[in-house]
């Protein structure tokens, strides 16, 4: 706050409504024709959404020059935003492309900085456009409004300060990028066995599947004996685990299809090819209850072995004939049986998983590798952010 305020040095600070220091565009002029995307392609399509980028297309018409005039894109329907400062295309009519009215007075980066401040208004069910019924009319500090030259000297110190801790997430972000590409080459490479000869055994030859069930959502409880619903298992796992996220009663623990130290388990559904067959390998000492549309794979294998192999390209490419439905996409367990597995000897199951584990820990740990790091880096940006923009509101007073 001393910072805030020597920033400030006394001057006024006029709160005025968004819509009065920003004009938007819609993006009909800029809407993809086509979505026959492809990465060799060079124009992303993009939707201001989680997913961001859907794709690069070769249009060539229509296209925003935000390299040239950066903008802020946004969701109408979710008020989802990101600063965008590369050309590109839209993918829906819902996106509005947000820019400062006046440069030389208010900073488009310094009106996407404070739009970052704003906590989630949405309603469940509600899909009015948000920007000209709501947004439109939250009020944005401005600093000095009657000097617009030193409005964006303080405008530009604040965007420098939060420009820098966004470049260091997006530096270890890349790093993660590059590391998890190196994790998944590595990983092909020591699970294909080409460079010399391997027993090659079915899944059904070396071990057993038991199908999950009885297990929904509404069992769980909030202490009790541990639990793994297969939904669970695309977004609170990665691949492996000793503690479980959700618990169920001893009496329902009772009925339940239970794993033991070193099952897999498996979800045999998903809503895309891409998850259906997703594994976790459970490595607590206990028992667990498992969810239909999951299975329990049991077997005398390395169980983390058995869990990377799930992830190789070579069991993905094995598991897609057997896949059906639409729109649920499933694999039965019949089928599972007759994936084959490259089965080395424990000794090198061992290594490999060895190897593999640092790969995970640096990729995917949320308490030891980049993602904790970035994480942390994210907290720092957001706290400093929230100080940065403690602009005192009208009915306050500056302190000497």
């Amino acid at each position: 706050m001393s910072y805030l305020e020597k920033l400030l040095d006394g001057v006024a600070v006029e709160w005025l409504p968004l819509g009065e220091v920003t004009k938007y565009e819609q993006p009909t002029k800029y809407l993809v024709q086509s979505t026959n995307y492809n990465d060799d392609f060079k124009i992303p399509v993009l939707t201001a959404g989680k997913t961001f980028i859907l794709g690069y297309t070769d249009e060539t018409d229509g296209i925003y020059n935000a390299s040239a005039t950066p903008v802020i894109i946004f969701d109408d329907f979710t008020t989802a935003h990101k600063w965008v400062d590369f050309d590109f295309k839209a993918k829906s009519s819902a996106m509005k492309m947000i820019s400062s009215a006046d440069e030389s007075r208010t900073l488009s980066k310094y009106i996407y900085y404070w739009l970052n401040t704003l906590p989630s208004e949405l309603v469940d069910g509600d899909h009015k456009r948000q920007w000209i019924s709501n947004y439109a009319n939250k009020e944005i500090p401005i600093p000095c409004p009657e000097n617009p030259k030193k409005s964006r000297q303080i405008q530009s110190k604040i965007v420098t300060i939060l420009d820098g801790f966004a470049e260091l997430t997006a530096e270890l972000t890349a790093e993660l990028t590059a590391r998890k590409k190196q994790y998944t080459y590595y990983r092909e490479q020591l699970l294909s066995f080409e460079d010399g000869e391997v027993q090659r055994s079915t899944l059904g030859e070396i071990g057993e599947f038991i199908r999950g069930g009885g297990l929904q959502k509404k069992d769980f409880t909030e202490t009790g004996v541990g639990c793994i619903h297969y939904g669970q298992i695309y977004t609170h796992y990665g691949t492996y685990t000793n503690k479980t996220k959700t618990y169920v009663s001893k009496e329902f623990f009772k009925k339940a299809r239970k794993a033991k130290s070193g099952d897999l388990v498996i979800a045999t559904t998903s809503e895309n090819d891409e998850d259906v067959c997703k594994a976790v390998a459970w490595l607590g000492s206990e028992e667990i209850a498992v969810s239909s549309d999951a299975c329990i794979y049991r077997h005398s294998l390395n169980p983390k072995y058995v869990s990377y192999f799930f992830q190789t390209e070579q069991f993905q490419k094995q598991k897609r004939q057997y896949i059906t439905g639409t729109k649920v996409r499933r694999v039965s367990v019949d089928n599972l049986a007759k994936i084959q597995i490259p089965v080395p000897s424990l000794a090198e199951q061992a290594r490999i998983v060895a190897i593999l584990d640092k790969f995970d820990a640096l990729t995917n740990s949320i308490s030891e590798g980049l993602p904790r790091e970035i994480a942390l880096r994210q907290q720092q940006y957001e706290y400093y952010r929230d100080l940065l923009f403690s602009f005192p509101k009208p009915s306050e007073a500056l302190t000497p």
